[in-house]
């Protein structure tokens, strides 16, 4: 495969609380983007998100451990760590998803690309909407602490509403 052009930049990087986000974004530009990017595949039409969630002043294990203290998946296997056949991938701050994947490695009888377009044309990736189509906030963190047991996947309580299989409609 040859590289066309660069469909999106994504840069979140911690900094100093001095310095401004015109300077990040100056620096970045000119620092890391320049450099490692050959100008022939960026073009009017490359999206470039630096620090999309704004100030990024505290970091590490102090900014990412969540209510866990842990840290989360990527820290333990990386950037791919396969364990379905589709992969989402958000920028901090950006409601719609940079990427949606699909990766079946030829097992079944649809391509992935029509599974993709499935998946694209039934499913709202933004957060907020995915809380809401499967009625995440119902009943608080009670439902969650279920999940504690036994794990959450294959489940059939009614309170897994990511296990309600959804009937999926092509675009006629």
């Amino acid at each position: 495969m040859v590289p066309i052009r660069v469909h999106t930049v994504l840069i979140s990087t911690q900094h100093d609380e001095i310095v401004t986000n015109d300077q990040i974004a100056k620096d970045l530009k000119e620092h890391v983007i320049k450099p490692v990017i050959p100008p022939q595949y960026l073009d009017d039409r490359t999206i470039v998100y630096l620090n999309p969630s704004g100030r990024f002043v505290i970091g590490g294990p102090h900014g990412d451990a969540e209510l866990t203290g842990r840290k989360i998946i990527i820290d333990t296997y990386g950037g791919w760590g396969a364990h379905g056949g589709v992969q989402v991938s958000y920028a901090i701050g950006v409601a719609e998803p940079l990427s949606v994947f699909v990766a079946t490695y030829k097992t079944g009888k649809i391509p992935d690309k029509d599974i993709l377009a499935l998946i694209k044309e039934n499913f709202d990736f933004r957060p907020g909407m995915i809380a809401i189509n499967l009625d995440l906030k119902r009943g608080g963190n009670f439902r969650y602490q279920k999940t504690a047991a036994y794990g959450h996947f294959g489940c059939e309580d009614p309170d897994f509403t990511w296990e309600t299989a959804k009937i999926l409609k092509p675009k006629a």
